[in-house]
């Protein structure tokens, strides 16, 4: 299990301004971004938890899991995914647990702990005011060229490598 902070309000705008937390409420406009985004959400489930969206069922590889994850949370409205996805075949039943809370700052980088369906490959970084990739990629590999590895691992949730905004958070693979 892995739960990661988001910016509650920032991000994609998919719920109506009263939109319905319930189950059928979250899961289309929620399964829907997803599927926007190139990631198959058949095999997984959501359900909110105050503001956390809980995800759970299967999905094919890490990289699909990892993306989902971000995907889901730089959404508006979500503050928090906890993340109880699995790699491989869809399961029949998922048994849950509840939530625990966590922390995370702002324009930080943390190693990203995964759930018993393998440890996440990538780190995250909260963007702040000001940051751009080539920014990142110096603080995170010392060397500002190496900006399009950010940009490939964050697609298709990036669609240009100049647009990003305070709040989102992008996976950083490990260094090559």
């Amino acid at each position: 299990m892995g739960l990661f902070d988001f910016i509650k309000d920032a991000g994609s705008k998919i719920f109506g301004k009263d939109h319905d937390r319930g189950a059928e409420g979250a899961t289309k406009p929620l399964s829907t971004h997803l599927r926007e985004h190139g990631i198959d959400p058949s095999g997984i489930n959501f359900r909110f938890e105050g503001d956390t969206v809980v995800m759970e069922g299967t999905v094919r590889d890490q990289d699909t899991r990892e993306k989902a994850v971000l995907i889901v949370g730089n959404v508006e409205g979500v503050g928090r995914v906890d993340d109880r996805l699995r790699i491989g075949p869809p399961v029949a039943e998922v048994k849950t647990a509840g939530a625990t809370p966590a922390g995370g700052s702002a324009g930080q980088s943390h190693a990203s702990a995964g759930s018993p369906g393998g440890e996440w490959t990538s780190k995250t970084y909260t963007v702040v005011s000001g940051d751009t990739l080539s920014g990142i990629a110096k603080k995170m590999y010392g060397d500002a060229n190496q900006y399009p590895r950010i940009f490939e691992a964050n697609q298709p949730m990036l669609k240009d490598p100049d647009r990003i905004y305070p709040g989102q958070v992008l996976r950083i693979p490990p260094k090559a």
